[in-house]
Parts: C-alpha cells; structure tokens; sequence
C-alpha cells in the first residue's frame, strides 16, 4: 500500500462528502486507503460514509478526542508508506495526489511533505511557515512582518514575499493537509496527545525536523481548505484552545522561561488588535466587528489571569465567563 489517508471527523456531515468524492475521483495512480476516525459525530457522519463509502473504513472513537489523539488512532491503524493528515473540509485538486506521491517518491531524504493549500476563491491560504518563535511573534504582534525583506533574521511568522508556487524546504506544514512519510512518522509516535486542537502539527514537524529529515513543499499538489467548519461554530472556545495549546508548545521546547515570554507576546498581540479593531468598530459598527472584539475582551481576560507555567504543569487556569455565541 503506498499511501494510507487519515481524516479526523466531528461531525463534519456537510464537508467530507465532497473531500471524499473529490479522493475517489482525482487519484488514478497512487494506490490508497482512507481511514476515517470518527471523534463521537452525532450528526449521521458516519452512517454516511459507511452507506456512501463502503471502501472506507471507519473508526469510531466515541468521544471527541481532539485532533492529536483521533489521528493517532488512524495513524495506528494505516498501512501505507506514506501517511496523509487530512481534514474532512478539505477538496483534493484534479492528480494532487499522484503528483504529490511523484514528488515524495524523489525525495527519499525528506520525512514530510507540504502541498499548496488555497482558499474556496482560490487565493493562497498560508499553510507553509516558519517555527515560531518570541521574536517572530513580536515581529507579527507588531504588524512588522514586512522587515522580512531586510534578510532572513527579520522572518516573523509567515514566508513573506514567497506566493507558494515554487519548491522549497518549510519549517512546518498546516495539519489540514500533511504528508508524512510513514517509517518516520511512527518512529516518532505521531502526534503529541498533550495538544487537543493547535499547534499539534508544529509540534510534529520540528521533531521530525529534529530526526535529521527536512519537510519539503510543492506547488504541483494542490487541494482547496474551505477552513475551521467545527471552529466557525464555537469561535471563541477554539480560540482559547489555540492559546493553552500555544503554552504547551513553548513550554516544552522553550521552558518555563519560554511560557512566560509567550504570554507577553500573546497580550501584546490582542491589546494591538483590540485597539485597530475598536476604531473600526467606532467608524462602522457591524455584527462581525462586535463579535471580534468580545473575543479579544474574553482572550485577554484569559491570558491576563493565565500562570503558564502552572497551566501547562498543574493544568491550573482562570475561570473567564464565555459569551453565549462562543
């Protein structure tokens, strides 16, 4: 089997019909299986697939175990050389997959993978990016990512000036869509449970990094990300999920030190955006314009009573009312 793809499910229902008819109907020379793994969906997901999709096999979870652990369980269960992480709102371009296993298959030295990613109108999503980093978040804190053209010390959080339309190493890849190249991916563990939704991929792509593989990209595989159908629903939940996930992450390779520093960078961040965004609202008061700023109001509330230190070692955090619509 060359190619195993893992697609975590949440009641994804309106979504991964059309990622799996596109699957079935663009690859013609990689030889595959899907693996769907099914994080408790309620909403007939998996009746779907299993009625629409035969080929499929899926695996139900019977509680949402978050995006590290589901695709674990998928990952345990592929048989492939190579492993594809792939989210159900995800489209597959007419022979993404066959040029993409073409690419993998000429590069034996790498151990991941990254294809262009682009939104439903066809503008590049940016799903290839540098580490992250303090720095690199003060840069993007501060609206400064154009310093970027001074040279390479000045990279914040994105690759910027490069459109994703030519061939290069990348630090890490998006998790809607990333290759991995199975012998690597297992030896490593998969992904790190500890991160519930975020940062999981990152994570992964600097051990895989560390291991002595580089993660390539191509631009001749491309898929469409429609993006965040579970998140859209609960914006403001997911969004301090990303934070606490954030703290994880800098904790375990930065330390205490590093958690610390990431909760000054983070309240910068939002107090920035919190200000441009209110003087908008000031000129032209609109509902989309209210409901970002009561985010910011909830995630700066949250950050500002946040130890990360003791979050990420006693899972200790403040208690910040969330408005109904979160």
């Amino acid at each position: 089997m060359m190619l195993s793809i893992v697609i975590i499910c949440w009641n994804d229902l309106k979504v991964i019909g059309e990622c799996l008819r596109s699957i079935y109907t663009t690859t013609q020379r990689a030889d595959f299986e899907v693996i769907v793994s099914d994080n408790g969906s309620t909403d007939g997901s998996r009746e779907f697939i299993q009625r629409e999709y035969p080929r499929v096999r899926v695996l139900e979870n019977n509680a949402n175990l978050g995006f590290a652990r589901g695709n674990n369980v998928g990952i345990g269960a592929s048989r492939g050389e190579y492993i594809l992480i792939l989210n159900p709102d995800t489209v597959i371009h007419a022979g993404a997959l066959d040029k993409w296993m073409e690419f993998a298959r000429k590069h034996p030295e790498a151990g991941a993978f990254g294809c262009r990613v682009e939104n439903s109108d066809g503008s590049l999503q940016g799903s290839a990016r540098p580490f992250p980093t303090i720095g690199r978040y003060w840069l993007a804190a501060l609206y400064l990512r154009k310093l970027a053209y001074l040279g390479d010390r000045w990279v914040s959080d994105t690759y910027t000036g490069w459109e994703g339309d030519t061939e290069r190493a990348v630090d890490w890849q998006s998790g809607c869509c990333v290759l991995f190249r199975a012998e690597v991916l297992n030896r490593l563990g998969g992904f790190d449970e500890q991160f519930f939704y975020h940062f999981e991929e990152v994570d992964l792509c600097r051990r895989v990094w560390q291991a002595g593989y580089p993660i390539l990209y191509t631009p001749a595989a491309c898929i469409t990300h429609l993006g965040g159908q579970s998140v859209n629903r609960f914006p403001v939940r997911f969004e301090i999920e990303k934070y606490r996930n954030r703290y994880r992450y800098f904790y375990k390779h930065y330390g205490a030190v590093g958690a610390r520093r990431c909760r000054r960078v983070s309240l910068a961040w939002l107090w920035v955006r919190q200000l441009g965004y209110g003087v908008r609202f000031w000129v032209r008061s609109t509902p989309a314009l209210r409901q970002r700023l009561e985010m910011y109001r909830v995630c700066i509330a949250w950050n500002r009573g946040l130890d990360p230190v003791r979050f990420v070692e006693q899972q200790e955090e403040p208690v910040v009312p969330l408005p109904l619509a979160a």
